[in-house]
């Protein structure tokens, strides 16, 4: 059967829009998603792109998932290493953050922790790192603070950590609560060092800048 000049041109433009369709979105495929909890991470937080993306399990329990975001320059400096040379991967990354303007943890919850025990979490992870162990109070203050305003850490909160040379700048769900002095690299530590509270995220990091 033979098509008129309009049908066949009305087939082809129905045709091209479903390809369109079917195409990846650019900015889709830039995010990552955590595959242990299949929450989304966007591929920049203001001008900071992502680097990794992880869970942080308790037991069985997937807690939250956490996406590290900082310098576009410490990202390109660590494109070339070899993704095969993992600790030399893992290494360059924490020494590229030192230089930063700021380092960025965002962390998205997936079960629900109260609010006591969410912020004594986060400092007995940062504490054995810190020397500046009032400053790790200050930080443990803060984040209750922050959380206990809205009862709990519920699937959906967001907790933000801004690591600057300033500190550690807390916020949650987009409000900014304070800032403890100087934990820059003993927060930076608890996800990155040898003994992360996420070895997934330490992987995506690798996986995601590394050649």
């Amino acid at each position: 059967m033979k098509l008129s000049s309009t049908t066949a041109a009305s087939v082809g433009l129905a045709i091209a829009s479903i390809a369109l369709y079917l195409l990846p979105n650019a900015d889709a495929a830039a995010a990552l998603v955590d595959p242990a909890t299949k929450i989304k991470f966007d591929d920049n937080l203001g001008t900071l792109p992502l680097f990794g993306v992880g869970v942080r399990k308790k037991g069985p329990i997937k807690v939250y998932s956490v996406g590290m975001y900082s310098d576009e320059d410490a990202k390109t400096s660590v494109s070339s290493i070899s993704k095969s040379n993992k600790a030399g991967a893992l290494s360059a990354i924490r020494d590229s953050l030192k230089s930063t303007t700021q380092t960025t943890f965002l962390l998205k919850m997936n079960f629900k922790v109260g609010a006591e025990k969410m912020a004594a979490a986060i400092a007995d992870s940062v504490s054995p790192r810190a020397t500046n162990k009032a400053a790790v109070e200050t930080l443990k203050t803060l984040i209750l603070d922050g959380v206990a305003s809205k009862g709990a850490a519920t699937p959906g909160t967001i907790l933000q950590f801004d690591c600057s040379d300033e500190g550690v700048k807390v916020s949650v769900d987009g409000s900014e609560i304070g800032t403890a002095p100087g934990l820059r690299q003993a927060f930076c530590d608890v996800f990155l060092d040898d003994k992360a509270v996420s070895p997934a995220l330490r992987s995506s990091c690798v996986e995601n800048c590394c050649s």
